[in-house]
């Protein structure tokens, strides 16, 4: 099994080829989450600095809820709406391969700089972004990018509304 680290930096630089290796490796379920609470956790971190602990927890939490929501929208999106032909592949394997797209949320650690949290969120989505069109290219066997970007604007648009509407209730309380 390779190493996490090399895996994580391999995700950052957008190399297709590992998204095939993490495919191939049924043992790579534990470094997927690992990848995934890392950077949920980073999240966290970069907001500390504006909303302590509590907001540390709330925005790790949220953010693991999003990344889980954006995967399971751009799977649904990726082999219903735009899948082709050769587009075969099961929900724990694309969890399994697009877990390590979220390595690039390590960089929201630096949202603890003043003033550069929005940028440094930003950054760190678009870069997230990248990362994931690459994951699901190779996930979906599809044959253009576009197609995978499509999925996963799409995707992360329905995970949007969903996190909107779970925030609502939320909001609301129960019985109101």
């Amino acid at each position: 099994m390779k190493g996490i680290g090399e895996r994580m930096i391999r995700a950052a630089k957008l190399d297709g080829t590992l998204y095939q290796e993490i495919k191939a490796d049924r043992r790579a379920p534990v470094q997927a989450a690992i990848v995934v609470i890392l950077s949920a956790m980073a999240a966290g971190i970069g907001v500390m600095t504006h909303d302590g602990v509590g907001g540390f927890f709330y925005q790790a939490m949220q953010t693991m809820v999003q990344w889980y929501g954006w995967v399971f929208f751009t799977y649904l999106v990726g082999t219903r709406l735009l899948q082709e032909p050769q587009t075969k592949i099961d929900l724990g394997a694309t969890v399994r391969m697009i877990s390590f797209a979220s390595a690039p949320g390590i960089v929201s650690l630096l949202g603890v700089i003043p003033g550069l949290s929005s940028i440094v969120f930003g950054l760190a989505l678009a870069w997230m972004l990248g990362a994931m069109a690459v994951a699901v290219k190779e996930a979906m066997n599809y044959t253009t990018t576009f197609r995978a970007v499509g999925a996963c604007l799409l995707g992360w648009a329905a995970q949007y509304l969903f996190m909107g509407i779970l925030l609502d209730l939320g909001a609301r309380g129960p019985g109101t």
